[in-house]
């Protein structure tokens, strides 16, 4: 089995523990997945936490013990013991007790060899995994990745021997990895720049985006600009949003506009909350996967 721990990190407060665990996909899945990841919240009987998730690539998570109640966009869901998400734009927020819970990210190249449905399709969806045709075909991991009595080692194989079982070629693959490889490049910062980065026209730029990464290109490019900047505040112990704005920016007050969009809410608003599980989380993976955010990811390591 080629999925190998990385760390196992945590962080402990007054009400609450999380723990963190990252696993790197064999290398036959090269460029489909950000990782395996599993995530343990302790809490007291009966109290729940509240975090906001940023934007990410498409996701399926499992739930051993509390489910979440969860929105994003005018998906709402609750109770469900196997959640979807396509690629977002917007903030997911969240509420959870006491669980165990196991994720799986789809890079864009994930995604087509995965989800028969364009990805723009579903952006900023959430549902229900085991009701949503794109989906269900997942289902089949929930008993294994919600039976607490299951070891990691007995999870991290179902999980490879599931995706191997429904893994397909696509044809646009090389397309694909060129789009997304110039993408992550803080550099690029215009649609005929990421074009002619990934060698395609910018017609054909336009449909693999939509197809595959959910959303048009200049899109991508924005969200791209405001993860850097987001990202770096939230590691950086809170310093000053001016501080963390990525070069692209002109100014704060434009800065400002694109977090209402991606976060509809302004900075100083997100700064006050708390982030009980997502700091941890984002600083942990920073350490042991080497960036923050799904979308920050290489589409190879």
């Amino acid at each position: 089995m080629g999925g190998q721990r990385t760390r196992h990190v945590g962080q402990k407060d007054a009400d609450f523990t999380v723990r963190s665990q990252f696993y790197s996909p064999s290398p036959e899945f090269d460029g489909c997945f950000t990782t395996f990841y599993q995530l343990v919240l302790e809490v007291e009987d009966g109290k729940t936490v509240k975090d906001h998730l940023q934007p990410e690539w498409a996701n399926i998570r499992f739930f051993g013990g509390s489910r979440p109640n969860a929105s994003i966009g005018t998906s709402q869901l609750s109770g469900a013991r196997f959640t979807a998400t396509g690629p977002s734009s917007l903030p997911c927020q969240f509420e959870l007790g006491a669980s165990r819970m196991w994720g799986i990210g789809f890079l864009p190249l994930g995604w087509a060899r995965f989800i028969d449905v364009d990805a723009r399709e579903l952006a900023n969806v959430g549902c229900d995994g085991a009701a949503h045709p794109a989906f269900a075909k997942f289902e089949r991991l929930a008993d294994a990745l919600c039976d607490e009595s299951a070891s990691d080692e007995q999870q991290l194989a179902a999980i490879e021997d599931t995706m191997r079982a429904l893994m397909r070629p696509n044809r646009d693959e090389p397309k694909i990895a060129r789009v997304h490889k110039a993408l992550v490049e803080p550099e690029l910062n215009t649609v005929d720049d990421l074009a002619q980065a990934s060698g395609i026209s910018v017609r054909t730029l336009e449909r693999v985006c939509r197809r595959y990464f959910g959303f048009a290109p200049k899109l991508l490019i924005r969200r791209q600009r405001f993860m850097r900047s987001l990202s770096d505040w939230m590691l950086h112990d809170k310093r000053l949003w001016t501080e963390a704005m990525d070069d692209h920016y002109h100014d704060q007050a434009q800065f400002t506009r694109e977090f209402r969009e991606f976060m509809t809410m302004n900075p100083s608003d997100y700064a006050a909350l708390e982030h009980p599980i997502l700091a941890s989380f984002m600083e942990a993976r920073a350490r042991v996967w080497g960036s923050a955010a799904q979308t920050l990811d290489k589409p190879l390591r």
